[in-house]
């Protein structure tokens, strides 16, 4: 501990810990936790006995474990009822956006099926709805596509989807395992409504070869290509396929403004699509819809999933394809599913754990890659449902799923009538939802940079492509996270009047300056990055404040630099620190040390820093150190100058 220290006033100061730093293992121990463990989730297994823990244990890795023996027949009203809801948005979804994939409708109903079973078991929400989602399922078509065309190899394109599948679903694991769901993080915000706004975009304008009946269309995805071919192959517009779409989509978007109107009746909206292909199935089969250009989904075989695991293809000459839309799909279904489970957890004043939660999908996606099925997560539309359903517990996934299956070993051939219009303006009426004019306003008003940030994921995706418009986007955000660490804030701090309080002068005009002393404060680490930066600012606020006090009369003999915002620092920083010491004690300027933190204080004395400057410039707090200041003020100078 730090020798004992009196004020001005006589009373003893507080003591600094000057304990011996932690040992490698112990301070490397605690980081890993704090890095992979923030939650501490093991924390209730302290002080039980074996068999407690082994229970929490499986409970905790298996969440089923956890939920099943309370489970009630009330609950599994509610769950029944959710479940029947979800699995008819289900079936017309999992047909529209296999569509969007180019890969046989089958295989969308097929990834209701399995995934939700896995989900049930392992997925921590109870409120997530597993199902496909239009994004990834571009995303795998256009990555796909610039290997193999869907319509001339359908068997060898098809495959190299399942791989891109268990790609996505290991690489989710992955995460989930090593609990780095600390790259998720990374798609702020700003990029996920950008991206989300461009490719919904994209996808609307690309479901107008449906609405307008084309025969011929773009396999590019950015917005240019997409318009060139509708004017390209106008002469191929269909007025029949065209009135058909526009009927579709209006009666979709009419019960979406029900649902906001009415939020009671969330399932008009909900059986909206059901609807849609119901009815479009019997207008086709009674109208012969083919012979007037309205092209149908075609043969649907019953009978539930078939093994797909000897179709997995890793040929080199093809698997970079798979690679790519695996690695760019299992970020963007993480990220789309996490922060839906964790939304709606919110509302219920829950939490969720994301790294179980990337586990679930990767084991779903896996697994599902095994059974015919194609990329899944929690998608937004399916899971607000189910929310609104009122779900009680992850048994609406089961209910989903033996729904599927029902409809997989019975009724899949009925829906072989369904219009390829009616498919559009489903996707069409979905993605509209999903372009958030309003978020990307409130960006603009609240912070430029943010809206920025969007705006470059949008134009990105729009006009060149998603993975590169995704890319510019994190890139663009990390950018600003460089600049946050290499240009950290720093202020300086005045006392508020008749209070120990000290504040930004900046934010609090009013606090008043301590004669012959100036208090810095430093709000983030000490890198190598930003060193340079702090040493220059400092010693300029230090070149500021002699000028003002000089001309008044007085000067800066103390500078007092708070370090309770410094979570760590590097060598780097505790050789800038060396450096400002140095150059302000040729100017016969004192520095203090106030309240370091405890990885800073370890650095501090293994550099041997505080044996320069000295224990006696070390301090609990300001108000301690100014203390300390006067107290070396009233003696003589002579003797001052070994004091603080």
């Amino acid at each position: 501990m730090a020798p004992v220290r009196v004020g001005a006033t006589g009373e003893t100061l507080n003591k600094v810990n000057f304990a011996a730093p932690r040992s490698f293992a112990t301070a490397l121990k605690s980081d890993l936790k704090e890095t992979l463990f923030p939650d501490d989730p093991f924390h209730d297994f302290k002080g039980k006995p074996l068999p407690i823990k082994a229970k929490k244990a499986i409970q905790y890795f298996v969440p089923i474990f956890e939920w099943l023996p309370r489970y009630t027949r009330k609950l599994f009203m509610h769950d029944l009822l959710a479940g029947i809801t979800i699995a008819s948005l289900a079936i017309p979804q999992g047909i529209s956006y296999a569509k969007l994939a180019n890969i046989p409708p089958i295989v969308g109903l097929y990834s209701s099926f399995v995934p939700p079973l896995i989900y049930a078991v392992f997925g921590s929400s109870k409120h997530i709805a597993v199902g496909t989602v239009a994004a990834c399922s571009l995303i795998i078509a256009s990555t796909i596509e610039t290997k193999v065309n869907p319509v001339e190899q359908p068997d060898l394109y098809l495959n190299l989807v399942f791989t891109a599948t268990l790609v996505s679903g290991v690489t989710q694991l992955i995460l989930g395992v090593f609990r780095l769901g600390i790259l998720v993080d990374f798609l702020s915000h700003s990029t996920i409504i950008g991206f989300m706004g461009g490719t919904a975009t994209l996808i609307c304008l690309q479901q107008l070869k449906g609405i307008l009946g084309l025969k011929h269309f773009t396999t590019h995805t950015d917005m240019v290509s997409v318009i060139r071919a509708i004017f390209k192959n106008k002469k191929e517009i269909r007025w029949e396929s065209t009135v058909v779409g526009v009927i579709f989509l209006v009666f979709l978007q009419f019960t979406k403004f029900v649902k906001q109107k009415k939020p009671k009746l969330f399932w008009v909206s909900a059986i909206g699509p059901m609807v849609v292909v119901t009815s479009g199935c019997i207008f086709a089969y009674l109208a012969h819809a083919e012979k007037h250009g309205i092209a149908i989904v075609g043969d649907l075989k019953k009978g539930i999933n078939p093994s797909s695991l000897k179709n997995l293809n890793f040929d080199p000459k093809y698997i970079s394809a798979p690679i790519q839309a695996g690695l760019i799909t299992a970020v963007i279904a993480l990220a789309e599913g996490i922060a839906i489970g964790r939304s709606f957890a919110i509302m219920e004043n829950e939490q969720i754990d994301g790294n179980k939660e990337m586990i679930a999908f990767g084991l779903m996606n896996i697994v599902g890659s095994f059974t015919s099925c194609y990329l899944t997560t929690g998608p937004f539309s399916k899971s607000a449902v189910n929310y609104n359903a009122g779900c009680k517990t992850q048994m609406t996934n089961v209910v989903m799923s033996m729904c599927m299956m029902l409809t997989l070993l019975f009724l899949a051939p009925l829906f072989s009538y369904t219009p390829l219009v009616a498919l559009s303006a489903i996707i069409m009426s979905a993605m509209l939802g999903l372009i958030e004019y309003e978020k990307a306003y409130h960006l603009y008003k609240t912070d430029k940079f943010d809206f920025s940030i969007c705006m470059v994921a949008f134009f990105g995706v729009a006009f060149i492509s998603m993975d590169v418009g995704l890319m510019l986007s994190v890139g663009l955000a990390l950018l600003r996270a460089l600049l946050y660490v290499a240009r950290p804030p720093s202020s300086k701090l005045g006392k508020i009047p008749d209070t120990s309080v000290y504040r930004d002068v900046e934010q609090y005009p009013g606090a008043i300056d301590i004669p012959k002393t100036l208090i810095l404060q430093l709000g983030s680490p000490i890198y190598f990055a930003n060193s340079g930066y702090l040493r220059e600012r400092i010693l300029r606020w230090v070149r500021d404040e002699k000028a003002n006090k000089e001309s008044q009369g007085d000067d800066v003999e103390y500078v007092l630099l708070d370090l309770g915002g410094v979570t760590s620092i590097d060598i780097t920083g505790v050789e800038t620190l060396v450096e400002i010491f140095r150059s302000l004690e040729v100017k016969e300027i004192k520095v203090v040390i106030v309240n370091p933190r405890l990885e800073v204080m370890e650095k501090l004395t293994l550099t041997h820093f505080i044996d320069k400057i000295g224990k006696e410039r070390v301090f609990l707090s300001i108000e301690d150190a100014i203390e300390g200041c006067k107290f070396s003020l009233s003696r003589p100078k002579d003797y001052g100058s070994a004091q603080c």
